[in-house]
């Protein structure tokens, strides 16, 4: 197994893995993935719920790392959820399905021990609603959409158009709360070019990472969440040019591209990204 050197505050790739799939924990890990989740709540059978759980605690406990989708907090599963992972070395944190409310979230964190990170994955119309208040409550540490069952919820299409407000309203809740930006809802399907195109929009709408449902799509989120080549060139050569004149503003554009500059280079240098060199 290979852990993962990504951070989870800024990880591209999510990758979902059922838990009754004992045979895809290791491939998992090995993967091109940021950071594997492994499913203990909708890819699992009620009847098989007790055994996958146990399969993931056993691996956890074995030397594996990652982080773990659970039962949400309405289900008579979530206790068992909780209890079964508390101390369980290898446990990066825990996914919390269909989260609707900041009670939800602290209420997961508290009963891990207070230092497990809560993954709210919001999936409803009282979710969305709800994101600013789930964003800032004790123990959240990112907001993910689910975004089939929202559609299921709510009616609505999958249409760029149609799914637009809630990626948008969980990006403005993340920076409400002051969390990373947030994890966007799995591209079903096999076309690279699709997935590529769907994973651009979500940039562009300011999510900063996806969920995946299989390995061959990690290459292709994880390039185009990324900032490019040429933006870690740009972002250097800026950087490089306003420490030579002294880190002065000469105007208003200055410091809003010293952000951007700054944000770039600390991401590119995290994914391993070289800039062009001079000359």
């Amino acid at each position: 197994m290979t852990p993962t050197t990504i951070a989870p505050e800024i990880a591209r790739s999510w990758l979902l893995v059922s838990a009754i799939r004992t045979d895809d924990f290791d491939k998992a890990a090995a993967s091109r993935a940021d950071q594997i989740i492994l499913d203990i709540e909708d890819a699992v059978d009620p009847k098989l719920k007790a055994d996958a759980r146990g399969s993931v605690v056993d691996w956890l406990s074995g030397g594996g790392t990652g982080w773990v989708r659970i039962n949400d907090r309405t289900t008579d599963f979530w206790s068992d959820d909780v209890d079964g992972l508390k101390g369980v070395p290898g446990l990066s944190g825990v996914m919390l399905a269909k989260t609707e409310s900041a009670s939800e979230v602290t209420e997961t964190f508290d009963r891990l021990g207070g230092t497990v990170p809560v993954l709210a994955l919001v999936e409803s119309a009282l979710g969305i609603e709800e994101a600013v208040s789930i964003a800032r409550a004790r123990g959240a540490f990112r907001l993910g959409f689910g975004s089939g069952d929202y559609r299921r919820d709510t009616g609505t299409s999958s249409d760029d158009l149609a799914m637009a407000y809630p990626r948008s309203r969980l990006v403005v809740a993340s920076r409400i709360g002051n969390l990373p930006g947030p994890i966007d809802g799995p591209t079903v399907g096999s076309s690279h070019p699709v997935l590529r195109q769907k994973s651009e929009l979500a940039v562009a709408l300011g999510l900063t990472g996806k969920l995946c449902l299989d390995i061959d799509q990690l290459t292709v989120i994880n390039e185009t969440i990324s900032p490019t080549q040429s933006d870690a060139t740009w972002a250097r050569d800026f950087l490089d040019d306003f420490e030579a004149r002294g880190r002065v503003i000469r105007d208003g554009s200055d410091l809003p591209r010293l952000g951007r500059a700054e944000k770039i280079d600390r991401l590119a240098k995290a994914f391993g990204i070289v800039p062009i060199k001079r000359g």
